[in-house]
């Protein structure tokens, strides 16, 4: 590796120009062995937070952050390894049912997930509401697990792109979490390092997501694929409206709870539109299908046949969970608190802000305001009401969960003015808008 000067590759990018590969590796090799302090990295950073990064100096970065740890060689696990990313929402438990579908349907998920923070859930702290659930494997029995059951379910572990880890501690801290290179090559250097073959991305948009537009979400998506496919792997990338929760409950046993109802043929139908399209596309990708639309017929008929409801046992058991609560759900212990929000009028739901109503379970327990805090497994909502419902004066809209002394007024104001009630019934906001290849983007009909 050719040796640069810091301050000039910082000046460099600071003054609009662009990074080649081996100035790129430079940089992060440098970090990763502490060379080079946070507040040289923390410059870099704003300097491409604010002129951005070409596709190369992201497929660089990634690459960089990828080979900064483990990258893991999952030749010796049968099939095509495919994962599915989600950028986030309320709501948003999709992993924990397709999963096991799209394991049941023969495909391997090598899944490595992310915690809550703010107003957006986490899958693993949805899975640790699962008594004795173990997200903290090491890598020989993340291996092991995955032969064994087609699926495994952890969090990010040391070995995985530390780099990243470092760089992402640095972004939050420094206002240069919201650029759309930096979340790319965040995103695609932990999901190459699991050992995939195939990615599927849910890029969400809207109130509820953190790129509230469809513009700002089409750029994300468009980086990622370009990315998945400059590294050899099939990438499929969906754009999601988050301008409502997906499904009905919100916070993380209740989010296993409806995934339980959906493994078991019920569940809302946003929700299994979602997930049996995620599905699907991960068959496909897989090569147990022939189509996408066939993978979703194959999604379909593994929640039928109950042989997904029975991997998600398998994997739980296999991970040292209790299997106790997903055969009597309604046997979890309950929250010892409970109260309702209830309409201020009668009409219609016209409007829901996401982000107040994940915020409002946050307050009640479900979710972090710092890293530190413990999470409540069984706090939490249930949404009455969706967009385009019909509603009374005093009718419950949200119902709310919690094990906390919380201000239950200040709770119930927050669903109250995070639901906008009209006079006519609205158009329902679209929920899945765009399909991105590594051929262009097609708008979904």
């Amino acid at each position: 590796m050719k040796s640069h000067n810091i301050v000039s590759l910082i000046r460099k990018k600071r003054d609009g120009e662009s990074l080649d590969s081996d100035e790129m590796r430079f940089l992060i090799q440098l970090y990763s062995r502490d060379v080079m302090p946070d507040y040289q990295m923390s410059a870099f950073l704003m300097a491409a937070f604010l002129n951005g990064l070409n596709d190369d100096e992201s497929a660089s970065l990634t690459r960089e952050m990828l080979h900064s740890g483990t990258v893991l060689d999952l030749s010796m696990v049968p099939g095509v390894k495919v994962d599915k990313h989600s950028t986030g929402g309320v709501g948003d438990k999709t992993s924990l049912i397709l999963a096991p579908i799209v394991a049941a349907c023969g495909v391997p998920v090598p899944m490595i997930s992310g915690r809550g923070l703010g107003h957006s859930g986490g899958t693993l702290d949805k899975l640790e509401s699962i008594p004795g659930f173990n997200v903290n494997l090491d890598l020989k029995r993340y291996v092991e697990v995955l032969k064994e059951h087609k699926l495994v379910l952890i969090g990010q572990t040391d070995e995985i792109a530390p780099a990243d880890k470092r760089m992402y501690a640095l972004r939050d801290v420094t206002a240069t979490v919201e650029s759309i290179p930096l979340i790319a090559g965040s995103i695609m250097s932990k999901k190459l390092a699991e050992g995939i073959d195939a990615l599927v991305l849910d890029v969400k948009f809207g109130n509820g997501a953190f790129m509230k537009t469809r513009e700002d979400a089409l750029s994300l998506a468009q980086r990622l694929v370009v990315i998945g496919e400059e590294f050899g792997k099939r990438t499929v990338a969906y754009l999601t409206g988050m301008d409502q929760p997906l499904g009905n409950n919100i916070g993380n046993w209740l989010e296993v709870y409806e995934s339980i109802e959906c493994l078991n043929g019920g569940g809302p139908k946003d929700l299994l539109e979602v997930t049996h399209l995620l599905a699907g596309t991960m068959i496909y990708l897989g090569d147990e299908a022939g189509t996408v639309e066939e993978g979703i017929e194959r999604s379909k008929a593994a929640v039928q046949d109950g042989s997904a409801m029975q991997k998600l046992r398998d994997i739980v058991a296999g991970q040292d969970g209790s299997t106790e609560y997903l055969d009597r759900p309604d046997d979890y212990p309950a929250a010892s608190h409970s109260f309702e929000a209830a309409a201020g009028k009668d009409g219609y739901i016209s409007a829901m802000n996401s982000y107040i109503i994940g915020m409002a379970g946050v307050e009640l327990g479900a979710g972090r305001k710092s890293k530190e805090e413990t999470i409540d497994p069984a706090a939490g909502i249930i949404l009455e009401k969706k967009i385009g419902d019909p509603v009374k004066r005093g009718e419950t809209i949200a119902r709310c969960f919690t094990n906390k002394e919380v201000e239950t007024d200040t709770v119930r104001q927050m669903l109250q003015d995070a639901v906008t009630v009209g006079s006519f019934r609205p158009d329902v906001p679209a929920l899945i808008t765009d399909t991105v290849t590594r051929d262009g983007v097609t708008p979904w009909s």
